[in-house]
């Protein structure tokens, strides 16, 4: 809520029907000074019409009083402003009825209709009194003066007190139509900040799902590598040296582009965490700035890191087949070029399906199958069952349970299909069909 829709919802603490302590005052005031007047006239009223004077005084005292309630019952006020017009009390009371009137928001027509009823009953009031006055000597003016007067008088407490109030009511009418736009306004903003909060949220999440799933891909497969041939090393040290030294070197190269690979990702990261940087309490504007940022950063670090491509395809089967897999590599198609998304997407699956072959079926035979369609390229790994049933875990290579699932997240991202799943052999498939656009 806006300030001023505040200070409008605290004010409203007046006593009855009135919003405020001071408007209450205020009437209270009007209505004792009207009682007052309307008091002093009845005096001269009763003396006229022939009643004692006190009659007089206590009609005229209720006829003011009538006033406290001009807020709640205009309408009422100003028709006994009219009622006591010929008894010539309660100028105060009509003027501040018809003023009431005008301001409150009711029909246009009723408004028109009292506010002529009361300039009528004034200008006849007014005529008849000045007649009389002429009539008695009191004023020697021609007979031009009667209707001059009739009409002056009229207009002059009729005309000021109406077009005063209804100024006010349409002032006051537009600053409420302001209050609630404002209001309105500031609950959509709020709205809307909580969406771009929304929105930065969901992307801060995808990008921590996409982080996750680059450091899965570079560190298991490499230390999965490293740890099958440290396996190996320890096995054939003494036996074949020669072979151990081989192992030894591989298990230095991978180790070293592990850590380049994370190096760069770990660099992408950094820069990215300094470019998006905000300072704490942001305007709102920025809100969405932040939010866009958010979302865009996967985009920007993926553009950064230059990713595998499908021509390392035969580089990643060869460090398995050195690894002791033996492992079938097939292609089919006119092999072409692909977006970058699509070709690191493609060589991502085959090199987890890979390495969860190192770690679940040591020593199988893996088959490895790329396709190139029309408008599709296909992949699917596929190994038989372990020849020994221990070998599975004799390298002791954890499982973190996130490599399908990684797998599968990446495929669909693109609009893809991934299947993976037991064979009838006892083996493991993985397959996956990525749109070629």
């Amino acid at each position: 809520m806006t300030t001023t829709g505040e200070e409008h919802a605290r004010a409203l603490t007046g006593p009855w029907w009135w919003a405020r302590w001071r408007s209450a005052v205020l009437d209270g005031g009007l209505a004792l000074l009207s009682a007052v007047e309307c008091a002093a006239e009845g005096v001269p009223f009763a003396r006229e019409a022939g009643i004692p004077v006190s009659a007089g005084v206590v009609f005229g005292l209720i006829a003011g009083a009538v006033l406290l309630v001009r807020r709640k019952w205009p309408i009422a006020v100003v028709l006994v402003a009219i009622a006591v017009t010929p008894a010539e009390m309660g100028f105060l009371m009509g003027v501040v009825g018809l003023y009431t009137l005008a301001s409150c928001e009711l029909p246009r027509r009723v408004i028109g209709a009292l506010s002529g009823m009361s300039l009528l009953g004034t200008a006849v009031v007014t005529f008849v009194r000045v007649r009389q006055d002429m009539a008695r000597g009191d004023l020697t003016l021609g007979d031009w003066f009667l209707p001059f007067a009739a009409v002056t008088t009229s207009l002059g407490l009729t005309a000021p007190p109406v077009l005063l109030g209804l100024y006010v009511g349409a002032r006051r009418r537009l600053m409420e139509s302001l209050r609630e736009r404002a209001d309105s306004l500031e609950r959509e903003l709020q709205l809307l900040a909580e969406r771009a909060e929304e929105r930065a949220e969901w992307a801060r999440n995808e990008e921590r799902t996409r982080i996750a799933r680059e450091m899965h891909d570079v560190v298991a497969h490499r230390v999965s590598l490293m740890v099958v041939h440290a396996a190996a090393l320890q096995a054939v040290a003494r036996k074949d040296p020669e072979k151990a030294v081989r192992n030894a070197a591989l298990v230095g190269d991978m180790g070293r582009q592990a850590l380049t690979e994370l190096r760069e990702m770990l660099g992408v990261l950094r820069a990215g965490g300094d470019a998006v940087r905000r300072p704490s309490g942001v305007p709102l504007a920025a809100v969405g700035e932040a939010a866009e940022a958010a979302a865009s950063r996967a985009a920007v670090a993926s553009e950064a890191v230059e990713g595998p491509c499908l021509s390392e395809l035969e580089e990643l089967v060869g460090q398995s087949a050195a690894a002791g897999m033996v492992v079938d590599l097939s292609v089919e198609g006119e092999v072409r070029p692909y977006p970058a998304e699509v070709e690191q997407t493609a060589y991502r699956v085959v090199q987890e399906a890979l390495t969860n072959v190192h770690k679940h079926a040591a020593g199988a035979k893996t088959y490895v199958r790329l396709a190139h369609r029309v408008s599709e390229i296909a992949m699917q790994v596929e190994n038989e069952p372990p020849p020994e049933p221990a070998s599975a875990s004799a390298a002791g290579l954890p499982s973190g349970g996130n490599g399908l699932v990684g797998m599968r997240e990446r495929v669909v991202a693109l609009g893809g299909v991934f299947v993976s799943g037991p064979t009838d052999a006892g083996g493991f498939r993985v397959s996956a069909v990525i749109p070629a656009a």
